[in-house]
């Protein structure tokens, strides 16, 4: 009876202790959280831009989705419809978020066409559309990290994260497990594509979270020195 007493107790007891084990086998990990690599540093900032509506903005303290929408941005709209849907309606809620779409010298009036078109849906208090030159818009394209060109009109498919401190967010390394396992070359992810919807949904929402994730535990005091450059990399090559 006295045996059966105890090991009752014995067993309510393990019952108790083990999660608190197990939350305390995790709780130094917490400060360890994953962080989103910075591909690119020191992006021009949109001081040479034209915003209409006079809705202007910064990449600096903003998390900003940058998209190139060219001289025809009507004839290029599938990327910023899916950019609406897919990227802006789910983050749009979230601190210093922003989509900064930029167009060509004479393209105001089709940015103000489409962003009609994508106000049918929503507001879009954090998205700001702009214009510039030729010069301006390549300036800010080339400081951005790209395996990709702006065509002859300034267009791409491809849109980048810029952070609070004007770097560039990306893979360093974008390989899978089995890419990795079969020892396939190293390769990155710079930018996304907008028109791949599959692109979008996975990889870049992504890491578009753990980046918010970084900041949010940033503010939390848990600050994790363990982002990984791609120009110290780059630099331990040499």
């Amino acid at each position: 009876m006295i045996a059966k007493f105890y090991r009752k107790w014995f067993i309510l007891a393990i019952l108790f202790l083990l999660p608190v084990v197990f939350l305390l086998f995790l709780y130094p990990s917490t400060h360890n959280y994953n962080t989103l690599d910075i591909v690119g540093e020191d992006i021009n900032e949109t001081h040479s831009l034209t915003f209409i509506n006079n809705n202007s903005s910064t990449f600096k303290d903003n998390i900003t989705i940058l998209s190139f929408l060219g001289n025809n941005p009507v004839k290029n709209i599938t990327s910023a419809l899916n950019l609406k849907e897919l990227v802006y309606d789910k983050f749009k809620g979230f601190k210093k978020f922003q989509i900064i779409s930029i167009g060509g010298k004479d393209s105001e009036f089709e940015l103000e066409k489409v962003r009609k078109e994508l106000l049918k849906s929503d507001e879009l208090k954090y998205w700001h559309f702009a214009y510039a030159d030729t010069k301006s818009i390549n300036e800010i394209f080339n400081s951005l990290r790209s395996d990709y060109d702006l065509d002859s009109s300034n267009y791409t498919n491809q849109v980048f994260i810029v952070d609070k401190l004007l770097n560039q967010r990306g893979r360093i390394d974008d390989r899978d497990d089995d890419q990795i396992e079969n020892e396939v070359k190293l390769f990155g992810l710079y930018s996304y594509n907008s028109i791949l919807v599959s692109e979008i949904k996975g990889k870049m929402n992504d890491d578009i979270r753990i980046l918010f994730t970084e900041y949010r535990q940033k503010r939390k005091g848990n600050f994790n020195s363990n982002i990984r450059r791609i120009s110290n990399l780059e630099g331990n090559d040499g």
